[in-house]
């Protein structure tokens, strides 16, 4: 277990791939399949030896997480919904947990809660389908909307 994550966090279902259909994006596929347990070690290596900076938390904030409710049950409500613990991401500051759920292989809804019960959300690339353009956050959306009904009254929304 890493240092400073609660034990259900490490339990939460791992994100998993929509199997594509063109031959390139099975080659992709394949290779993320290969490559996303060493991911995190390799991430994290390089933002600690600074060879890639990511301070901060992205764009896109939803709200905070309505006190009637913890952060454990919201978590269960989103992986009722279909999310799963992205590892395939940045760890933004203060960051608890990264929750993803995919909408087929190239595109996904991509979820963060912080340990100050903000959540913050966007739609974007799959890292799988387009690694550069998802690396410099190109192509991601609010889709507040859709954020609205899945989190439904988990999120008290940002004014």
């Amino acid at each position: 277990m890493r240092a400073g994550k609660e034990q259900w966090i490490e339990d939460l279902p791992r994100s998993r791939m929509i199997y594509p259909d063109t031959f390139l994006e099975k080659i992709r596929y394949w290779f993320w399949r290969f490559y996303t347990p060493f991911h995190p070690y390799l991430r994290d290596l390089s933002t600690t030896t600074r060879v890639i900076r990511h301070k901060g938390r992205q764009n896109f904030l939803l709200g905070k997480l309505n006190p009637a409710h913890s952060t454990r049950e919201f978590v269960s409500h989103l992986v009722n919904q279909g999310f799963a613990n992205h590892f395939v991401a940045w760890k933004d500051t203060d960051e608890l947990v990264s929750l993803r759920r995919p909408d087929g292989f190239r595109r996904q809804y991509h979820v963060r809660i912080f340990t100050d019960g903000e959540v913050r959300g966007h739609y974007e690339y799959t890292p799988e389908y387009k690694p550069i353009q998802h690396l410099f956050q190109t192509g991601f959306e609010e889709r507040t909307d859709d954020f609205k009904k899945m989190l439904q009254d988990w999120v008290v929304p940002a004014r």
